[in-house]
Formats: structure tokens, C-alpha cells, sequence
């Protein structure tokens, strides 16, 4: 028997038999569920069969058959209520499953999010693609969807976003371009870092979202459920539709702060902080402040995530403080990554470890948080280090800074756009789909292997613009992202170790090494950080003023 679970309490399976439901029984089922009609296929056994053998056992069954590719929507709903009745575990099953997955899935329509309703279907190996619709539509078959058309519609409105809207502002004409993004507030995300060090105010890293959309795009507040490519379709929430003739994608990372148990239910009390929210980094720096003895401990998930120096970042200024405090000789300070390096770059790695051995914190490598016990003050880590044993390690605490595991959206996940690891596919030269050639992606949620900064779009978005500019005009791609990304780290109030790379680690400096020499700690990046990129951010790259960011050339291999 091929039995998979699609929910807890709910299986499916292909075409079972009598001889089956012992077996059934032994596994914990408790009802069964027959979707397929008697006598479609010779080799089938009628469902008075399996309802004699079902009892036999003490198992409930129901007979509730669909044709094959006309899944109704009152058959769905019989579906959702006969789940209800029936005692759980159950078991539904057809000629492959697919109908019994599918009428689950628009059963739950309406009672769970699109996105988990697909990823479900989707890890127990069907395809819920040409029900798409109507699981957004809360399970019902849509009879007027409303569409709204533009020319480019982009997907998100943070810094990819908002920055490639204003860059393709600059190079097209007569295009009709909407950004769908469903938050009110746009932040700039470098800053919560200095927020987190007591350098910024957590206010001056927030604008209202309708200030900052571009003259003469269209904002969709909405959420996006899902995606039609084929029909060249974006599925909002509601079921509402818009149709595009190019499509950019660029909703960012998910922060995926359930994946480490008890981390919410503790986060902003009890010593628990992270700089990857807005209203926690000022908790930070609360807690460094308050910290004058004991252990502190910093966290980084495995990769990839979103600024991966950021994690360390926070340890360097929250020493820094504790130093100049007079503090810092009396707080063990350790650094847990899944990771098994401190950076990724090895010409960088020289400088941080000055500053690892000036602060005394402790490396704890392949060291991945997955509890933690905020009113205990307790935290757990799972050590899979090459060679050893998997093992578990339990670290007290009285402050911890917590970078959160990061995956790809959901929505972006369970899509036709995503590889097999759920990131939106593209080439990593010119950012196009690898499959559907109207669209393109940047930011946090796709695919190419670049560090995800905010400095990664500032180059991205000129590359997209231009691109998307010589396909209307129906020539190739001009434009090639060379992997640049920069992570200015921290290592202490008024100095920074420039990081500047692109792909394969190649070192990629914005300025003479005279000027500033990114591998060693500059007071020269500090003011960068501190007095120049944000307004550079908020006045240059989402305006569509490209500093320092002009697209390089698209090199063709002969």
C-alpha cells in the first residue's frame, strides 16, 4: 500500500483491498473514504467488499465517488463534512489518490492558506496546479474573477521591488506597471542592525509604503495566493486575478521563527532578541544595556538567510558596548552557527577573528538552535559536525540574539516558478526564468547563489530594468548581474569591515583599496554605513537613481 499523509489525521492512497484493512487497522486508521465509483476499472473491488472488511475491523466507511476530472464543488463540500463526522485517523482513496487529495484540498480551502493547502498536497506527491483557483477561491469554482492587465506587474514591494519599478520607469515608455505588495510599511532593513547597536532609532528605518511606490505605478494591496504562468496570471487573495504580459518577482525571505520550538511564544522578554525584526531590534539594544554579567549568546541558522554577516554583527557591537562599559570581563559571549566558518569569504575572516579574540567570544561551529526556553533562560542546539555523532547541547542563557531559520515564501514555494528547493528559478547572469521567458526574479527569493543584501538589488534592479527594456523592444538580454552582494560588518562602534564579493567569493571592491580597504576595519566604511547609504536608499536606489550601479554588458561565451 502506498499510503501518504496529507494532514494530520488525513491520509491517501491509491486503489486498496479487502486484504488491506487489517493492516490499515494496525496503523491507527479509523474510517476509511471511497472516492472512486464502483466498476471503473476491471480490476477493481467494489466498495460493499471493502465496507464488509472495514467493519470486520472495527473501521467506519463511506462511499463518496467522484469522476475522474470532475471534482464539483458540492463533492468537495460533502467531502470537508464527512471528514467531520468520521472518527480520525481516516483513509481516502481512489484509482492514484489524486481525487482524494484534490477534494481534500478544496475541503480545506477557506479554513487554512492556499500555501500550506498546496505544500501539503505537494509533499505527498500531487499536483494541485489546475485546482488552483478555486482553493483560492475558498473551494468553489470561480464564476467571474475580475481581472485586472498590466504590462509588468512585480511582485513585492520592498527593496527589489520598489527600486526595479523606478529603474524601468527610467527605460520604458507607455508601459502600464503595478506593484502588488500588501504591507503599509516599507523598512530599511541594513538599519535595524544600528537599531539592535543603539546607533539608529528603530522610526528612522520605516516609511509609509504609499510614499515610496513610484509616480505613475499602479499599488495592488494585496496578498499573492499563487500563480498561472501558463496563463500569465497572479492569483490574489480572494481570487481576484491579474494578467501580465512580463512579471518580475522579488517578495523577499521568509523569517521562519516557528522552526525553532518555544522561540514566540519568548521573543522580546526573557532575554530573547533578534535584530531580524523591526520592533525586536530595539529590544537588543534594551538587553546590552541591562547585560552587565552572565552569558550571551548569538545565533545563525544555516544558510542561506539574508545578510549572513548580520548574526555577527550583533555580538561585535554588543561587545563593543559591554567593553566600553567595563562590562564585557564579566559576560561569556558565545557565537553558535550551523555553519562551519565565521564568513564565507576567506579574505575577510583574518580581521573578524582580531575582533573574536579582542571580545573573548567563543566559536561554536555546525552548533544550529533548535529550542529554547525563554523563562528558563535555556537554549538547545543540535551539533552535526563532520565526523561525530549528531549530538544535542543545552546552553543557559541571560540574553540571546537570534537570527531565525529563512526559506523561500511559501507562495513562492509551491509554485511552477520554484526549483527544487522552493527559490525562484533563474539564470544568474541575466535573472530570466529559466523556464517561462516573460519573466524575471530578484532579491531574497530566487535562486541564483549570491549573498541576499540590500546592496545585492541595488545592482539587480538596473539588470532586470534593462533586460526587461531590450525584450520589449524584441532584442536578447543586454544585461548580466555579476553576483555582487556587500556586507559592511560591524566589528565595533565607529569602524566596519567592508565586505564586498560576488560569485564564487570573487572579491569585488567599490573603492581603491587607498580609499578603503574592505579586508580591514575602516572608519571610512563606518561613515558609509552610518551617514551615506541610507540616504543613498531611500533618495538614490528607490528613486531609480543607480550609483555606483550601472548593468554590466552581457558577456557571450563563444
Amino acid at each position: 500500500m502506498d499510503i501518504r499523509k496529507i494532514d494530520n489525521g488525513v491520509f491517501v492512497a491509491p486503489q486498496i483491498t479487502a486484504a488491506d484493512i487489517p493492516a490499515l487497522k494496525a496503523q491507527g486508521i479509523r474510517a476509511v473514504i471511497c472516492n472512486r465509483p464502483d466498476g471503473e476499472g476491471a480490476d477493481q473491488p467494489g466498495f460493499d467488499e471493502i465496507e464488509a472488511a472495514a467493519r470486520a475491523e472495527g473501521i467506519e466507511a463511506r462511499y463518496l465517488p467522484v469522476t475522474s476530472g470532475k471534482v464539483s464543488d458540492d463533492s468537495a463540500a460533502e467531502f470537508a463534512a464527512v471528514l467531520d463526522e468520521l472518527p480520525g485517523p481516516v483513509l481516502a482513496y481512489c484509482r492514484s489518490g489524486t481525487r482524494s487529495a484534490t477534494l481534500w484540498a478544496l475541503s480545506q480551502a477557506g479554513r487554512s492558506q492556499p500555501s500550506r493547502i498546496l505544500a501539503a498536497a505537494q509533499d505527498a506527491g500531487y499536483d494541485m496546479g489546475g485546482v488552483v483557483r478555486r482553493i483560492v477561491n475558498g473551494g468553489r469554482t470561480p464564476t467571474d474573477t475580475g481581472d485586472a492587465s498590466f504590462d509588468i506587474v512585480i511582485v513585492g514591494g520592498g527593496a527589489a521591488g520598489i527600486s526595479v519599478a523606478a529603474s524601468l520607469l527610467r527605460r520604458v515608455k507607455d508601459q502600464s506597471i503595478a506593484i502588488i505588495e500588501p504591507a503599509d510599511v516599507h523598512y530599511y532593513q541594513p538599519g535595524w542592525t544600528m537599531v539592535g547597536g543603539g546607533i539608529f532609532d528603530s522610526q528612522q528605518t520605516a516609511r509609509v509604503m504609499g510614499s515610496l511606490v513610484p509616480r505613475g505605478v499602479r499599488w495592488i494591496k494585496a496578498a499573492v495566493a499563487a500563480f498561472e504562468p501558463a496563463d500569465d496570471a497572479v492569483l490574489l487573495d480572494g481570487c481576484r486575478v491579474v494578467k501580465y504580459r512580463r512579471l518580475v518577482v522579488c517578495p523577499g525571505i521568509k523569517l521562519d521563527w516557528q522552526k525553532v520550538e518555544g522561540l514566540v511564544e519568548t521573543l522580546g522578554r526573557n532575554g530573547v532578541t533578534s535584530n531580524y525584526r523591526y520592533d525586536l531590534a530595539s529590544y537588543t539594544w534594551e538587553m546590552v544595556q541591562k547585560t552587565r554579567r552572565g552569558r550571551a549568546i548569538f545565533t545563525q541558522p544555516p544558510m542561506p538567510i539574508k545578510c549572513a554577516g548580520a548574526p555577527q554583527k550583533a555580538m561585535y557591537l554588543s561587545c563593543d558596548a559591554w567593553h566600553r562599559a567595563g562590562a564585557l570581563k564579566d559576560i561569556e559571549v558565545n557565537f553558535c552557527t550551523a555553519g562551519g566558518a565565521l564568513f564565507g569569504v576567506r579574505e575577510y575572516v583574518p580581521a573578524l577573528m582580531e575582533y573574536v579574540r579582542k571580545y573573548d567570544a567563543g566559536l561554536n561551529f555546525f552548533h544550529d538552535l533548535v529550542s529554547i526556553d525563554g523563562p528558563g533562560k535555556r537554549a538547545t542546539f543540535q551539533v552535526t559536525a563532520p565526523d561525530r555523532e549528531p549530538s544535542r547541547v543545552e546552553m543557559e542563557f541571560d540574553m540571546i540574539h537570534v537570527c531565525p531559520p529563512q526559506s523561500a515564501p511559501d507562495f513562492i514555494r509551491v509554485s511552477p516558478l520554484a526549483d527544487g528547493s522552493g527559490w525562484v528559478d533563474v539564470d544568474q547572469a541575466t535573472l530570466r526564468h529559466k523556464s517561462w521567458d516573460n519573466i524575471w526574479a530578484l532579491g531574497d527569493a530566487m535562486n541564483a547563489p549570491n549573498a541576499k543584501t540590500a546592496a545585492a538589488a541595488r545592482k539587480q534592479a538596473p539588470v532586470v530594468a534593462e533586460n526587461i527594456a531590450a525584450d520589449i523592444a524584441g532584442r536578447s538580454a543586454v544585461a548580466q548581474y555579476d553576483g555582487y552582494g556587500s556586507c559592511p560588518l560591524t566589528v565595533e562602534r565607529g569602524k566596519i569591515v567592508l565586505a564586498e564579493f560576488g560569485y564564487g567569493g570573487k572579491l569585488l571592491p567599490s573603492f581603491p583599496k587607498r580609499v578603503v580597504d574592505g579586508t580591514r576595519p575602516s572608519r571610512m566604511a563606518w561613515l558609509l554605513k552610518e551617514r551615506i547609504l541610507p540616504p543613498v536608499y531611500w533618495r538614490a536606489m528607490l528613486k531609480g537613481h543607480e550609483w555606483m550601479a550601472k548593468p554590466e554588458g552581457l558577456t557571450v561565451e563563444a
